[in-house]
């Protein structure tokens, strides 16, 4: 058996991965900014320096906790129970909302290009929309991947959707966005292990090994950009 032989069959969907990671993926991502719209009118977020700040902030924290319910989902524990801590890992109403009106959107595309049972029973419990990131989760499963890629997945989202927004935001050149998220990979690849290792623990454990870091700002600027007339991104 040759490695690249060897390498198929460990990880025969690993291509599945670039599909559901990709910003072009028709799940309503590129509508949101992660905070980072209301970060760059509060002066927060100015050029790329503060940019990678804010999303090394995100992927310790909001990044970690996705990460960890997407890898949770796709190691078979029971998506409605992993979306009430979703739930009540999130206190801001507005981001309730925008989780799951993103899960919404990612169950409808998931429907269409890996359809499972496990996605159609959740969408039946769940007719409001579950939690984007334990709809991630069973996505991930049902493209044949394993926890750590659903956890991989996450965490990526959690930093590309403020990058790409800024670029539009501030009109920052792509390439210094671009090099921010390089600059995060090492990180971004660390959360993703720590979130599997969650993942598993929560799958003998239960929910309460799962994380529940906080980011109080995001929460407050998630509320108020919620109340704003007019505004480029839809969170």
């Amino acid at each position: 058996m040759t490695a690249a032989t060897h390498g198929e069959r460990r990880h025969p969907a690993r291509a599945a991965l670039l599909v559901l990671a990709d910003g072009r993926f028709p799940a309503g991502g590129h509508a949101h900014s992660g905070g980072a719209e209301a970060a760059v009118k509060a002066g927060r977020i100015t050029g790329a320096a503060d940019l990678e700040e804010f999303c090394r902030g995100r992927l310790a924290t909001t990044g970690l906790v996705a990460a960890a319910l997407a890898a949770a989902a796709a190691a078979g524990v029971d998506p409605r129970a992993l979306d009430d801590a979703a739930d009540a890992r999130t206190p801001s109403p507005a981001l309730r909302a925008t989780s799951r009106r993103l899960g919404r959107q990612l169950t409808r595309a998931a429907r269409a290009v890996w359809p499972s049972p496990a996605l159609e029973e959740l969408a039946a419990s769940r007719p409001r929309g579950a939690h984007h990131s334990v709809v991630l989760g069973l996505t991930a499963a049902a493209a044949g991947l394993d926890p750590l890629d659903a956890a991989h997945a996450a965490a990526h989202e959690s930093v590309s959707g403020p990058a790409t927004a800024v670029v539009r935001l501030l009109s920052l050149d792509p390439f210094h966005a671009t090099a921010v998220l390089a600059r995060l990979a090492p990180q971004t690849d660390r959360v993703a292990r720590r979130a599997e290792e969650h993942a598993l623990a929560a799958r003998t454990g239960g929910i309460s090994a799962l994380p529940a870091a906080s980011a109080p700002l995001l929460d407050l600027f998630a509320e108020e950009h919620a109340a704003w007339p007019v505004r480029l991104f839809a969170s």
